[in-house]
């Protein structure tokens, strides 16, 4: 017997099944991961763990003990903790608050003790070697990268014994990816059970001891982690079928006419006289270290930061007053943080992908129902989004799925700059998900902010940054 089981768990969504007789079970002192293609079930059947979801039937056994759970508190009175994809903080609350949100000290007055609550979290951040978030910092302020680091010690602050990461390495550097992998075995060498979702087959390799596969819902099997691993066998398992290549091949569609030219542009402390050429047809990595100012030249692109220079879009100077404009010239975005930034989540998923072309789909007052659709079913289809219809709404779908409606809520259709930051996180293991970014943006050009790995996958020049300006570039 397990220390943690789920036998025989099912669970439906509006008479779609996303799990059906899914069994898994790991033990302590393991790092286990739970693999799949997006859709497949792996957030869905943790959530289920967590509390956020009770499933429609099956039965959860921690420690030996029949569990019932149907909420996150009755999780947590299990030991049970998880880091969720997407970030739940509070934008106007420190840093220091929103670890302990709920969990404030008080003095004997009954008011809230903040010197001990930074006293707190000082003593959590030297637990886990962090050094660089300030704890007096306001959340909203801080780079995505920090706020993933907030959401894992908010949990570890209520030392669980069963810690689930969700994707929680997909907002990290570099550097902290490999932190977050050597705190997951330390927690294992605690007696403590670490359970890993990851689409980065090197983090399973190195940082895991145990694989799970979901494929469509259902269980496929389970493998160890060690020298004899195959990761085409595991590909193999998540798609039901064996894959020729984890990427597509590049093909370089570079024009000679300059699309995009950026001269000496500065915004704050972050830009600090950036140029920038970018040719039609081209897409260009933009990296670094963290903090070098490759997001704030993004958001001075689609108008969110007044960044100072001249920006030239097809040979003529353009101001970028805010969003509004940037899109109207021609300029699109996809942000990092997706459920804030870049979908309406209680919408539809057709209402995401055609609100952005809605000029498009109008005739005077009237919006032409054969063109919305059309435009929905084509991006459903090229990006193969799994959901009952067009009328589910978005915070309905998996994090996978919720990926793939993304790069539609930008007019991709129509733009001639598309700008991603940090892209990675709209990639899967699957090859058909790069393909389809490719076929999307056949003719524009598309700077991207992202880690190394991710330009040689699809990027056909990088740029490296230093000291917030441009150190050089070079072809993949």
């Amino acid at each position: 017997m397990a220390d943690l089981e789920l036998n025989h768990i099912s669970k439906s969504f509006n008479g779609n099944y996303a799990l059906q007789d899914v069994t898994f079970s790991c033990n302590r002192g393991e790092v286990h991961a739970l693999l799949g293609e997006n859709g497949a079930g792996k957030s869905t059947l943790l959530k289920i763990l967590a509390g956020a979801y009770r499933p429609d039937s099956g039965e959860i056994r921690v420690f030996g003990q029949t569990a019932q759970i149907r909420n996150p508190s009755d999780a947590m009175r299990y030991g049970i903790g998880c880091v969720y994809q997407e970030l739940s903080f509070i934008p106007e609350l420190s840093v220091a608050e929103n670890i302990f949100i709920g969990r404030i000290p008080k003095n004997r007055f009954g008011m809230f003790d903040y010197k001990k609550l930074y006293q707190m979290c000082e003593e959590l951040f030297a637990k886990y070697d962090v050094t660089e978030i300030d704890p007096h910092a306001k959340a909203g302020r801080i780079p995505l990268s920090q706020k993933q680091i907030i959401e894992i010690l908010k949990v570890l602050s209520k030392d669980p014994e069963i810690i689930i990461l969700d994707e929680a390495t997909s907002a990290l550097t570099e550097n902290r990816v490999k932190w977050l992998l050597a705190l997951a075995r330390r927690l294992a060498n605690e007696g403590k059970i670490v359970i890993f979702i990851s689409h980065r087959m090197s983090e399973i390799q190195d940082g895991c001891d145990n694989i799970s596969i979901l494929r469509n819902g259902t269980y496929a099997g389970d493998l160890k982690v060690d020298e004899n691993l195959d990761m085409d066998q595991v590909i193999a398992m998540m798609l039901g079928r064996k894959m020729s290549g984890y990427f597509p091949e590049i093909i370089d569609r570079t024009e000679p006419d300059v699309m995009l030219d950026i001269r000496g542009l500065c915004y704050n402390r972050a830009l600090n006289g950036v140029d920038l050429t970018l040719h039609r047809g081209e897409v260009l990595g933009v990296g670094g270290l963290a903090g070098q100012g490759q997001a704030e030249l993004l958001l001075s692109l689609f108008g969110v930061h007044q960044a100072k220079g001249e920006i030239l879009l097809n040979g003529k100077p353009i101001t970028l007053k805010d969003p509004r404009s940037a899109l109207r010239q021609g300029i699109a975005l996809v942000p990092e943080e997706r459920g804030v930034q870049g979908l309406f989540l209680a919408k539809s998923i057709g209402y995401n992908i055609s609100l952005p072309s809605i000029d498009m789909l109008t005739k005077g007052p009237f919006i032409s129902p054969e063109k919305e659709n059309a435009i929905i079913k084509q991006y459903m289809d090229v990006l193969a989004v799994k959901a009952n219809g067009p009328e589910t709404p978005v915070q309905d779908l998996s994090g996978g799925n919720q990926q793939k409606v993304l790069p539609r809520s930008c007019p991709a259709s129509r733009s001639c700059c598309f700008c991603t930051i940090s892209p990675a996180a709209l990639m899967s293991a699957q090859r058909r998900k790069c393909s389809a970014l490719s076929a999307i943006l056949p003719r524009t050009g598309a700077p991207s902010s992202s880690f190394p790995p991710t330009w040689k996958s699809w990027c056909m020049y990088a740029t490296a940054w230093s000291s917030c300006t441009t150190a050089g570039s070079v072809p993949t």
